[in-house]
């Protein structure tokens, strides 16, 4: 198969874009895995992820993390088994959020500013969907 064996059910991290999750494997097919997401590791990069770090480019895409339990296809390369207890998604949510929004709060150029505005608005989003308070 290439990847690593899992089984149904099994708890996994997973890359997807430029975002890093735990979630479970629901589908197994020869060239990937159908994974449901249940916690956030890393916020996904905002811009052209064929521009990175760039500003001037036809649409600067506001990347907003998988919801909980979306369910996406996952190449096999980018899943590995995770063992502990599966964190809060809304907490894991909020926590990669602020780790975003502290490490470009570091940088004055125009894409950390660009990515500050975007997550700006993903915040209010997120505050909606999963009652979060920032």
């Amino acid at each position: 198969m290439g990847g690593i064996n899992v089984e149904l059910e099994q708890t996994v991290t997973f890359f997807n874009k430029t975002g890093k999750y735990i979630g479970e494997i629901t589908a197994i097919y020869p060239d990937h895995y159908v994974v449901r997401t249940l916690a956030v590791l890393k916020h996904p990069m905002q811009g052209d992820l064929h521009n990175p770090k760039q500003v001037n480019v036809d649409f600067f895409h506001e990347r907003k993390a998988l919801a909980f339990r979306e369910q996406t296809n996952i190449p096999l390369k980018m899943v590995k088994p995770y063992e502990g207890e599966v964190p809060e998604y809304k907490f894991t949510l909020k926590e990669a959020v602020d780790k975003m929004i502290q490490e470009l709060s570091t940088s004055d150029d125009d894409f950390s500013q660009k990515s500050l505005d975007c997550l700006k608005n993903i915040q209010q989003e997120y505050g909606w969907m999963y009652n979060i308070q920032w």
